[in-house]
């Protein structure tokens, strides 16, 4: 892959340190601002089942140590598969616009589903569509990419890390939350949420630029 700047060195500015400044770029552009935030919020909802799964299982389901693993293994067997039969063809086919409305939409359901499970065996076919949700990812990914010029691309990419970032740290802390303060009453509250979350996304991808950035 070509790099997309010339071996020259360049002078690294402070202001490069700050934060906030990584994004400071992308001021002024709607459609890269409107697709980041559809990617922040899509992070954010991927922290509730990284931080719940093994309590939610231990309180709902009464799983033991094993069954948990045994689960998250079926589950990253489904995420391999997903990735690798799924997400090229049914972007190639259907569109990137498309294909992040599928993901949203089924990792949505999902959660839904899980949170009303009341057996642990039902857990298992709710993968496949948690797992099916990871198609939208790699197609937002890819848009974000086509909406940057060459000179950006390492921006771009240092944003999105950067937003990976904060949800890791911020999502886990929102989520526990959540969970903590409705376990007693209902411990299917926090998946709800993060269903809900991917309402957020509906402006941003009304946008009037949003056909722009799915045109090909």
């Amino acid at each position: 892959m070509q790099e997309s700047h010339k071996g020259e060195r360049r002078p690294m500015p402070l202001r490069a340190f700050n934060p906030v400044s990584s994004f400071r770029w992308a001021r002024g552009m709607t459609i890269v601002a409107a697709l980041m935030t559809v990617f922040f919020i899509m992070q954010l909802v991927g922290q509730v089942p990284a931080a719940l799964w093994v309590i939610f299982g231990e309180d709902r389901f009464r799983w033991s140590a094993t069954m948990i693993g045994l689960s998250l293994a079926v589950f990253g067997i489904l995420h391999a598969l997903a990735q690798a039969f799924v997400t090229g063809p049914a972007t190639k086919r259907f569109g990137e616009k498309q294909a992040i409305i599928a993901g949203m939409a089924a990792d949505a359901l999902g959660y839904v589903l899980l949170a009303f499970a009341t057996r642990g065996w039902m857990a298992f076919p709710i993968m496949i569509l948690l797992a099916s949700g990871g198609i939208g990812m790699p197609a937002l990914q890819a848009m974000l990419s086509r909406q940057v010029d060459d000179d950006h691309q390492g921006q771009l990419q240092g944003s999105l890390a950067a937003l990976t970032s904060l949800t890791s740290i911020i999502g886990p802390l929102i989520v526990t939350a959540i969970y903590a303060a409705s376990a007693s009453t209902w411990n299917g509250l926090a998946w709800i949420v993060g269903a809900a979350l991917y309402l957020v996304c509906l402006p941003a991808l009304r946008r009037g630029a949003w056909s722009r950035a799915t045109s090909t």
